[in-house]
């Protein structure tokens, strides 16, 4: 029983922090101590460096197509090139770079072919999940998605804030629906989407009839119409389609 008490007592936790001291007896320095105790930040520098590429490319600061100095962005934000080149991975991954051998990484750009694909994947599954959250979802998340879709009746008028809302209400409806699966690759799809030049709601006229055709949806939706939401949802996004290629 002493060895027990004695092992146990090997390690005291002192204002959060572990001091650790082996069952021989001999302390560790407070150095070492101290490495092995700091806790893990909750992010790792490579997520937090692939965010702000991520905001650079939505914001346009780097266009569709450029070329990525990573040597200049290493160097404005102070860190190595290691976590901008896991960084970049990631964004590959998703479809936002295009990495090109011995030329480094790209801003990927989307042709007339890769914006029809996208749509019809977006509508494919975001017209099964309109159906399932019409059928499923709480009276919560249909009032969730009723309060954002009166915000953009508000909005209108204006394009980024329209644009914003349009697709928190696209992804609360995947929320509404289940399935994470789905959710993760719909996620991905839209990031995709903010590269494309030719979005469909930056054609004139394109907004008011988004709206329209989501005050349909919405109405569907609190009707409880499983059927009509699908076909209301898949009409949105090829009508989308068409004013993305026009």
């Amino acid at each position: 029983m002493r060895v027990r008490r004695h092992r146990r007592a090997a390690i005291r936790v002192t204002e959060g922090r572990a001091r650790a001291t082996p069952a021989g007896g001999r302390a560790v320095a407070p150095a070492a101590a101290a490495r092995m105790t700091t806790a893990l930040s909750p992010r790792a520098l490579y997520q937090e460096v692939a965010d702000r590429l991520r905001d650079k490319i939505f914001g346009r600061e780097l266009e569709p197509g450029a070329w990525i100095d990573e040597l200049k962005l290493a160097a404005e934000w102070g860190i190595s090139r290691t976590p901008l080149r896991e960084a970049l991975k990631v964004l590959a991954v998703e479809g936002l770079v295009t990495m090109k051998v011995r030329r480094g990484a790209y801003v990927t750009e989307m042709s007339a072919d890769d914006v029809a694909q996208v749509y019809r994947l977006l509508a494919l599954l975001e017209s099964d999940a309109a159906g399932e959250a019409a059928a499923t979802a709480s009276d919560e998340q249909i009032a969730g998605l009723r309060r954002l879709h009166d915000r953009l009746e508000k909005q209108v008028r204006q394009r980024d804030a329209f644009f914003a809302t349009n697709e928190a209400f696209h992804l609360m409806l995947l929320e509404a629906a289940g399935n994470r699966w789905r959710r993760q690759i719909v996620t991905d799809l839209r990031k995709v989407m903010k590269l494309n030049r030719h979005h469909s709601l930056f054609r004139q006229g394109r907004i008011v009839e988004s709206l329209a055709e989501h005050r349909a949806i919405m109405r569907a939706l609190e009707a409880r119409d499983p059927k009509r939401a699908t076909r209301l949802m898949q009409s949105h996004f090829d009508n989308g389609l068409r004013a993305a290629t026009a």
